[in-house]
C-alpha cells in the first residue's frame, strides 16, 4: 500500500476540515498572498542566518564581533521565522493530507528540525566561549556549525521548492493498470 493511499491521522484531517484550511482553499486572493509572504519570510530568515554564518567561517566583516552581528539579527531573524511559521501552517491547513504524505515535505520538516538542533548546540556549547573569539577567528566548531546552518537553510529552501512541484503528483501505480505488453493491440 502506497502512502497516498494510506489515511492521515485524524488530526491532519481536521486540520484540512478546520474553518482556517477552508478559508485558504475558497479565498481566491488567500494562497498568492501567503505564498508572497512565505516567500519573503524565509527570505529573510535565510539572509539574517546568512549574515552570521558568513562572519562565524570567516568570509565577511572579520573586524566586528560576532556578537554584535547575532544581536543586530536575532530580532529579524526570529520575526521572520515566525511569519514563516505562521504562513507555511495556514499552507498546511489547505492540504494538509497532501502536504502530510509528501516526501519533500517532511524533508523539510526534518531539515527546520536539524536546523535548531545546530542552534542549539551553537548557543549552548560553543557560543559559551565566544569571549575568547568574538572579534577574532571563530573556532572549528563554530565555523562547523555556521557551515551546517548554510547548508542546512539551503536544503530548507531547496525542499520547499519541490514541494511546489510534488504536493499533488501522486506517483503510485493504480492497481487496475495491466503491463503486460507482449499480447498486441
Amino acid at each position: 500500500m502506497s502512502m497516498q493511499t494510506q489515511m492521515p491521522p485524524a488530526f491532519i484531517h481536521s486540520i484540512e476540515a478546520s474553518a482556517v484550511g477552508e478559508w485558504m482553499r475558497s479565498n481566491l486572493l488567500a494562497m498568492p498572498w501567503v505564498n508572497a509572504a512565505h516567500v519573503l519570510c524565509v527570505t529573510l530568515v535565510f539572509g539574517t542566518v546568512l549574515v552570521v554564518d558568513l562572519r562565524l567561517l570567516g568570509l565577511l566583516d572579520r573586524g566586528r564581533a560576532v556578537t554584535g552581528i547575532s544581536r543586530e539579527m536575532l530580532r529579524l531573524t526570529w520575526t521572520a521565522f515566525a511569519g514563516a511559521a505562521l504562513s507555511g501552517l495556514l499552507f498546511f491547513s489547505a492540504n494538509a493530507t497532501t502536504y502530510w504524505f509528501n516526501t519533500a515535505f517532511r524533508f523539510k520538516m526534518l531539515a527546520i528540525v536539524l536546523a535548531g538542533v545546530n542552534m542549539l548546540v551553537f548557543q549552548t556549547v560553543t557560543f559559551r566561549s565566544v569571549a575568547s573569539w568574538d572579534r577574532g577567528s571563530p573556532p572549528r566548531a563554530a565555523r562547523v556549525a555556521g557551515a551546517l546552518s548554510i547548508l542546512i537553510w539551503v536544503s530548507v529552501i531547496v525542499l520547499g521548492r519541490v514541494i511546489g512541484f510534488t504536493k499533488s503528483v501522486d506517483v503510485s501505480v493504480p492497481e487496475n493498470i495491466d503491463f503486460d505488453f507482449s499480447a498486441g493491440p
